[in-house]
């Protein structure tokens, strides 16, 4: 076998591929084991001798990847938030009708919260780590998509015209509900009974919603606020055919009670 043929058959590889190969798995030793420990004693409890000793490698390799402790706690924030993430849009697309992949998606992300490196990373000392803002930017960047998604197959499900801004102003609203919910269960005595009782709340709330579309509702009426028909709105007598109140869509809407 010539020189030339047996040149063929070895891979070149590039200068540099060794030690960047290496320098990757460093990088992920330390996270994988940053994450472990944030997520069994919390990050005030965990310091950087404790991960790089986990890791095996020296202190230096850790600041040649990271700032400090925090930015690692941020590597590891992103990387459980996006598996999470995954989780969900695999439940999301397991489901081809609005209604299931919608309660599918919470069921998915209310198991997520139940997680200890769930709740003791992103719940408990996320917000503390990072602050506010950028813990919303960062569990916006990983997780509204989904809230979409799920916002835009249900109100999409019936034959109403919705504009995108409209869409995304329902996805806000029920993204922050969801973070909401989402804390609660995380940091509830009993987390399972809380996660029942947010399914159960939200899930009464889709269903209103299916009955509108089901009823073929349109939707200007649906989003209207309560009027009260006739000459006085203020239910004062004085002339001029008053007319009960109603609610949007013209249903009677029942007296109020006693003050």
């Amino acid at each position: 076998m010539t020189k030339a043929s047996v040149s063929k058959l070895v891979p070149k590889v590039p200068g540099g591929s060794l030690r960047a190969s290496y320098s990757a798995s460093t990088k992920r030793a330390l996270v994988d084991v940053a994450e472990k420990l944030f997520a069994e004693k919390g990050y005030a409890a965990t310091s950087l001798d404790a991960i790089v000793a986990g890791a095996r490698v020296t202190k230096g390799a850790l600041y040649h990847h990271f700032a400090g402790k925090q930015a690692l706690f941020e590597a590891v924030f992103e990387r459980v938030e996006q598996e999470s993430s995954k989780r969900i849009q695999k439940a999301l697309r397991s489901e081809r009708d609005p209604w299931e992949k919608a309660l599918k998606g919470l069921r998915s992300f209310l198991e997520v919260v139940q997680e200890n490196r769930y709740r003791r990373i992103v719940i408990q000392d996320g917000p503390a780590v990072l602050g506010y803002e950028r813990y919303r930017e960062q569990e916006e960047r990983s997780t509204f998509a989904n809230i979409v998604e799920i916002v835009r197959g249900t109100l999409e499900a019936g034959d109403w015209e919705l504009d995108e801004d409209m869409l995304q102003t329902f996805a806000r609203i029920f993204f922050g509900a969801m973070s909401s919910a989402g804390e609660s269960v995380a940091t509830a005595d009993d987390p399972e009974a809380a996660a029942r009782r947010v399914e159960g709340a939200i899930g009464f709330l889709l269903a209103g919603v299916q009955s509108l579309v089901s009823q073929g509702l349109d939707l200007s009426d649906a989003l209207m606020t309560v009027r009260v028909t006739g000459a006085d709105n203020d239910g004062g007598g004085g002339g001029g055919g008053g007319g009960a109140p109603r609610w949007p869509g013209g249903r009677p809407r029942p007296p109020a009670g006693p003050p």
